[in-house]
């Protein structure tokens, strides 16, 4: 799978739902999503994961190539402070329930032009 991070932020803003993430509305579809959806990027594209820590909680975001990749940016009314803190997986799927990343996964790759 080609990684075009233009077509991987259209893919995802068409995949994200209520099933990806309780958070989900139609008004902010990033919202809730960061741990699931870093999890899939880092499956599907390698990298890193990475996270700050935020008052609400971790965000958890991608890093593939040396740049930093946060595709659910959108949900924030302000700009992050990145701290680039590396984790791992287990840390990630705290927040994200494997029914939620299968659902994402099916989603995404109905959406994504360049999962032929």
């Amino acid at each position: 799978m080609r990684f075009d991070p233009d077509d991987v932020q259209c893919a995802l803003r068409k995949a994200w739902s209520l099933s990806t993430a309780s958070q989900w509305t139609e008004d902010n579809p990033a919202a809730g999503q960061c741990n699931v959806t870093s999890l899939l990027i880092h499956e599907l594209f390698g990298g890193d994961l990475l996270k700050t820590p935020l008052p609400a909680g971790d965000h958890f975001y991608n890093r593939i190539e040396g740049k930093r990749y946060d595709f659910t940016a959108s949900q924030f009314d302000q700009p992050i402070a990145y701290m680039d803190v590396p984790t791992g997986r287990p840390d990630a799927e705290l927040g994200a329930t494997h029914d939620q990343l299968a659902q994402l996964r099916g989603a995404f790759r109905t959406h994504h032009i360049g999962s032929t």
